[in-house]
């Protein structure tokens, strides 16, 4: 009998649940460890690192030559100082808040810690908003729901088409790079430069809890973005929840290398405010999980190694692909990684098993791969995956301080929150928040999950899907998206990126193929001048989605499981059509909107063909 296998050991809390059945059906959970006490305002924390290790780096950056540029806990701190006390003397507020356009960056960071020293709320926004839309519709929402009173943009000439479009005259621009601003514009220097004065400190000292802390925007995807109110408390107290669920993170100042966007509540929270509250490193990754962007991220794991690496599942499958062949790379990654988290879709099995194949090759043992589930209401952690060895589809137990209520529907478990890290609502958006929480008051997250082993409540819950991406065929049979969807991942890696499922008000279920074009320019051998179109309509790449097909419709056990027909997609989803979030996950209920005359084009071919339509 093979002996188990051997994972890097790290601290994980205990596996505890506490299930209180109501007679109607209802279930409320929660974790029976209280949640400890927890910072009134994570600037308690910058001040702290400060006294305590002034000369440690707090962030990292390249610079133009490549060189790394730090910011020490010490140096953070006297630009949150002054920052803040140039916020106040703009007399900015919750009314008048700060607007960060630009992604992640050193300026971005302590713009940041200056909003919050001054209690001036600021909001990161997706800079796809700006620099891959064309009609700026989500971003004059944007303008037009927080009437901003000023307006970050580090690069100002690369920024101001949306900037001309959107921003009115009246409200002051600050960028690190002014030319070609075409309109009067501060400096990110200039800003920084302000001297701090007591009334900073006082301002600080005002702040608490209840403070307003960001407003993160929800990805928009069926209608306008919503501003989530992030709160003071909804951030520590979530941060504390990690701290208890994770308490290795106190063995070692955390040292991360992440890409993942601020705007977003993963990179922005959760990321960000692990390394904040434990005093840590955080080396900011231009790289990003494309062709093009991951040779960057490849360059600085190669120099820089994670304690914690954290990405999405399309980032984790370009790195287990380079950890395979590049030595440097996987000597240096797995010299002091202790975990590795996915969040944002589900991981691939097949991407899952190569990290352990990989990590027992440099080391002789697995690195844990982990996840859980949240929101950005939730700011945004709910559940964690407490086990060494988790599989494919698993979110955990929820975290101590919060209560999971589980509401039946219809055949699906939909999963709603109470706790302190919860939002308060959205902002100017008072119907909203009311339709968002229940008569209890909790928030109705739409998220469904299932039990992994109903006789046994400590393995923890599955993942099971949207429950407005569900849907009836036209026998009255309900359909669960996402275990197909996950089905369809792990049965088509690695050259099927992700799928939606057809198949509402029909008689039979259909597939979209989103297909992984770099993969499928390897299978087909195309050459560099070979179109996408070209590529996707490639006997090899035919016979393979062709043959998925035929996997998945032998797999299925009744019209509710079984795919009979399939679609590649030669356009890909739209950012501005709301079929993509910033992040790169799909939404389901977009994409059939907005592609239903391929919908017709799917149902009047035959079954069991996969077709792959003119661009």
């Amino acid at each position: 009998m093979a002996s188990p296998p051997r994972y890097r050991r790290i601290k994980l809390s205990e596996k505890r649940i506490d299930v209180k059945p109501h007679e109607n059906g209802t279930l409320y959970v929660s974790n029976p460890e209280p949640l400890e006490a927890y910072p009134e305002r994570l600037t308690d924390r910058l001040l702290h690192w400060a006294q305590t290790t002034p000369d440690r780096s707090y962030m990292a950056m390249r610079d133009q030559g490549g060189d790394w540029r730090h910011i020490t806990y010490a140096q953070a701190l006297q630009y949150a100082r002054n920052i803040g006390q140039a916020l106040l003397n703009r007399n900015l507020s919750v009314d008048r808040p700060v607007v960060i356009l630009s992604g992640n960056d050193l300026e971005h960071a302590m713009l940041a810690l200056g909003c919050q020293f001054a209690g001036v709320p600021h909001a990161p926004i997706s800079p796809a908003y700006s620099l891959v839309s064309k009609d700026y519709d989500k971003l004059r929402h944007v303008f037009e729901l927080l009437t901003p009173g000023l307006v970050f943009a580090a690069d100002a000439q690369a920024f101001r088409p949306a900037l001309d479009a959107v921003m009115p005259d009246d409200v002051e621009l600050v960028a690190t790079r002014l030319e070609d601003a075409g309109r009067e514009c501060t400096s990110f220097t200039a800003l920084a430069a302000t001297k701090a004065t007591p009334a900073i400190d006082a301002a600080r000292a005002a702040t608490g809890p209840d403070t307003i802390f960001k407003f993160l925007f929800t990805s928009g995807s069926t209608s306008m973005p919503k501003a989530v109110i992030n709160t003071q408390r909804m951030i520590c107290s979530n941060l504390q929840m990690m701290a208890q669920s994770w308490p290795f993170i106190k063995e070692e100042p955390p040292v991360l290398v992440d890409w993942l966007p601020w705007n977003h509540t993963f990179g922005g929270n959760h990321n960000v405010g692990l390394v904040l509250l434990n005093g840590g490193t955080l080396y900011i990754d231009e790289g990003k999980p494309t062709d093009q962007g991951i040779a960057t991220t490849l360059r600085n794991l190669r120099e820089i190694a994670p304690t914690i690496y954290f990405n999405v599942p399309i980032g984790w499958e370009k790195i287990a692909n380079a950890l395979e062949t590049d030595d440097v790379l996987r000597a240096n990654y797995y010299s002091r990684i202790k975990m590795q988290f996915y969040s944002g879709a589900a991981l691939a099995q097949p991407v899952w098993d190569k990290l352990h194949e990989t990590a027992e090759k440099e080391c002789g043992e697995r690195i844990v791969m982990t996840t859980g589930l949240g929101m950005t209401e939730t700011a945004p952690s709910a559940f964690f995956v407490l086990d060494h060895e988790a599989r494919a589809g698993q979110i955990g137990l929820p975290v101590p301080g919060m209560t999971i209520k589980i509401i039946p529907n219809d055949d699906k478990l939909e999963v709603r929150y109470i706790g302190p890290n919860v939002t308060p609502g959205y902002w100017r958006a008072p119907e909203q928040t009311a339709s968002a929480f229940d008569e209890e008051g909790y928030f109705c997250s739409g998220d469904a999950i299932k039990w992994q082993d109903p006789n046994d409540a400590t393995q923890g819950f599955l993942f099971d899907g949207r429950v407005a991406e569900d849907f009836k065929l036209d026998t009255g049979t309900w359909v669960s998206v996402g275990p197909l969807r996950g089905l369809a991942a792990r049965e088509g890696a690695p050259y099927l990126q992700d799928s939606v499922i057809t198949g509402h008000n029909r008689r039979e279920l259909g597939m979209f193929i989103v297909p992984n074009l770099q993969q499928c320019r390897r299978l087909a051998g195309a050459q560099e001048h070979t179109s996408d179109t070209e590529v996707l309509a490639h006997p090899s790449v035919h016979a393979f989605f062709q043959q998925l097909l035929d996997r998945l419709h032998a797999q299925g056990t009744g019209s509710a499981t079984r795919i009979t027909r399939a679609l590649v997609l030669t356009e890909p989803p739209s950012l501005d059509k709301g079929e993509i979030t910033d992040k790169g996950s799909i939404n389901q209920r977009a994409v059939l909107s907005h592609r239903a005359p391929l919908i017709d084009e799917l149902y009047s071919g035959t079954s069991l063909k996969v077709l792959v339509p003119s661009p």
